[in-house]
């Protein structure tokens, strides 16, 4: 699943997501974000609070919140949820490699 896959509500939540991660940082709290158990430094960005049924999957990369991939909730969809997370680990382990 990628952003434009969402329904326009569901682009909506996850713009503002981004707008609270933008402006938070590292220091957006949960419900809003959290950990994703198994990963390799990836986080969940929660829209909604955590009550929508995707999650944009995502890492810091010095002073960036780079989103690698966007997928279903977990409990929603858990095959679908690790495929974006390791659809997620690919394309930011790739954009470090690159960039970093």
């Amino acid at each position: 699943m990628e952003r434009n896959q969402l329904s326009s509500r569901d682009r909506v939540a996850l713009d503002h997501a981004v707008e609270k991660l933008e402006l938070m940082g590292a220091q957006l709290p949960e419900p809003h974000q959290r950990n994703v158990v198994g990963a390799d430094r990836l986080r969940e960005l929660r829209p909604r609070a955590g009550r929508s049924q995707f999650r944009a999957l995502y890492r810091q990369v010095e002073e960036w919140m780079l989103i690698g991939a966007v997928g279903p909730e977990s409990e929603v969809d858990p095959t679908g949820f690790r495929r974006a997370a390791r659809q997620a680990e690919k394309r930011l382990k790739a954009f470090e490699e690159t960039d970093g």
